[in-house]
């Protein structure tokens, strides 16, 4: 693990190779939303697909390959920072997974996407669930990816996960991504994501307090939008590995059935990665869902 660590630190110096124009160098862009700024990436052309990013974690956070395998299907794909991360400023006042998923209701009105499909890793699938409930008519489809319900019977991290969580520890949250026995998974991860140049794939400290708050308050069942999720009606993709102990695969089978008609898909060999570990699979199931 720590020989992965010092790659990502020799390797995000290093200057991205020329390549076509995809993931891997897409420019970062700001838009203006009001007095707020919000960091995005956008890559394709073809119905939109708004990737939502999950707590720590940055715009840089998603691999190239998987982004661009997903572009390659017709699809725009968009990705940006939340609040507070990269060109994203912060607001004053208490973070809340309402407000992040007000922030995406924003970023794509700005950006005059029609109805996009709506993808949310972790955190951002919370996020993702509350801009749903919240803004019913502004999304097509939605895809929840290892992320927990807000109605209070989510399954909370395992003691091992729990344990990092807040502590910016790089290594240790890598290593939550995918399970013991799945390094060639990992590292390739870490070669995808290092093909961005000037890499960040952490949060700044504060960022990760405030966003472990509002989280917090999702799960417990305090954030009122996830009292509301079991209402919605919008066509939903729910999935996760078994050996996630980040947010546990109860959470995502819980999810499956409080989501009228949802379709749930696990990896019994994956864990909170499993999309980067089971990619060419996932995507496939994945686009097949979301469609031309």
């Amino acid at each position: 693990m720590r020989a992965v660590i010092a790659a990502l630190c020799a390797f995000a110096c290093v200057p991205a190779a020329a390549a076509a124009s995809g993931a891997a160098d897409a420019p970062t862009q700001t838009a203006r939303i009001g007095t707020q700024a919000i960091g995005y990436r956008s890559i394709g052309t073809g119905r939109p697909v708004v990737f939502i990013q999950g707590l720590a974690g940055t715009i840089d956070g998603w691999p190239p390959s998987f982004l661009d395998r997903i572009a390659a299907g017709g699809h725009r794909v968009v990705v940006f920072d939340n609040e507070g991360i990269g060109r994203s400023t912060m607001r004053a006042g208490t973070l809340t997974i309402r407000r992040m998923a007000d922030d995406t209701a924003a970023l794509i009105s700005a950006l005059r996407l029609k109805r996009p499909d709506v993808v949310g890793w972790s955190m951002g699938g919370m996020i993702a669930q509350s801009f749903a409930v919240r803004h019913p008519r502004s999304l097509r489809r939605l895809v929840l990816l290892a992320t927990a319900p807000g109605d209070g019977k989510a399954v909370q991290p395992l003691p091992d996960a729990l344990a990092l969580l807040g502590t910016g520890d790089a290594a240790g949250l890598l290593g939550q991504l995918f399970p013991a026995d799945q390094t060639a998974a990992r590292d390739g991860y870490v070669t995808d994501i290092l093909r961005r140049k000037g890499f960040s794939g952490i949060a700044p400290a504060a960022v990760v307090t405030a966003q472990l708050g509002a989280s917090g308050r999702w799960m417990d069942g305090s954030d009122r939008d996830g009292l509301r999720v079991g209402r919605l009606r919008v066509r939903t993709l729910v999935g996760g590995g078994v050996q996630d102990h980040l947010l546990p695969i109860g959470n995502q089978r819980h999810l499956a059935k409080l989501i009228p008609h949802a379709r749930l898909v696990t990896y019994a060999d994956a864990a909170h990665g499993f999309f980067f570990q089971h990619e060419r699979d996932f995507a496939k199931r994945m686009g097949s869902f979301l469609g031309p």
